[in-house]
């Protein structure tokens, strides 16, 4: 051995302690391992969808005591006005004989956003099904309490743009959210915090 390796001298083998903590460190590192994730993003998705929400109700409450049996109201011109109609159907006046469906959906797109909620890492994502939710949640509000009740209420739509189905704020929450959903699916973006590239 010459004076130069006896200076450095011999590597200690690593003990199995270390390379358990060496492991932990890498893992924490990278991205979509638990430890790299960080808190789950519940209470951000919980917080879009109660703003959702509570924005629609309240513009539904003020608007059908305000402006209910009263004619339409100008906000730019013809291109926009507000008009209180009753929609049974899907969101923009879609498939009005088919109440109970569109409720039972509702139901079951609040129950997926609650179990992909579970493994929910990602701010864009709670975001996006922050919107889903809180749309769901608003439509959904008015199918079991408006008339005629009992999952065949009617929803309050009263955004009118021109040669445009007549939509309210809990339609525009659920198209966003989808929109968004769909850019970060194609960004390749997963609920958990994983970036995959195709």
């Amino acid at each position: 051995m010459t004076e130069a390796e006896q200076a450095i001298g011999t590597p200690e083998p690593e003990r199995p302690e270390e390379a358990d903590k060496a492991a932990q460190a890498d893992a924490a590192a990278e991205p979509g391992t638990d430890g790299g994730r960080g808190q789950r993003r519940i209470p951000v998705l919980l917080v879009v969808a109660a703003f959702a929400y509570l924005l629609d109700l309240v513009t539904k409450i003020v608007v059908v005591s305000e402006l209910e049996h009263e004619g339409a109201i100008e906000i730019l011109g013809t291109w926009l006005q507000l008009e209180v109609i009753r929609n049974r159907g899907a969101a923009f006046g879609f498939g009005e004989a088919m109440t109970i469906v569109f409720t039972c959906i509702a139901a079951i797109v609040i129950g997926v956003i609650a179990r992909i909620a579970r493994k929910l890492y990602s701010v864009p994502w709670a975001i996006a099904l922050g919107l889903l939710l809180g749309g769901a949640l608003g439509n959904l509000t008015d199918r079991l309490l408006r008339t005629p009740g009992g999952f065949k209420g009617a929803v309050v739509d009263f955004i009118a743009p021109a040669h445009f189905a007549v939509f309210n704020l809990a339609d525009s929450a659920i198209v966003c959210g989808g929109i968004l959903i769909v850019i970060l699916s194609f960004r390749g973006l997963d609920p958990d915090g994983t970036v995959h590239r195709d």
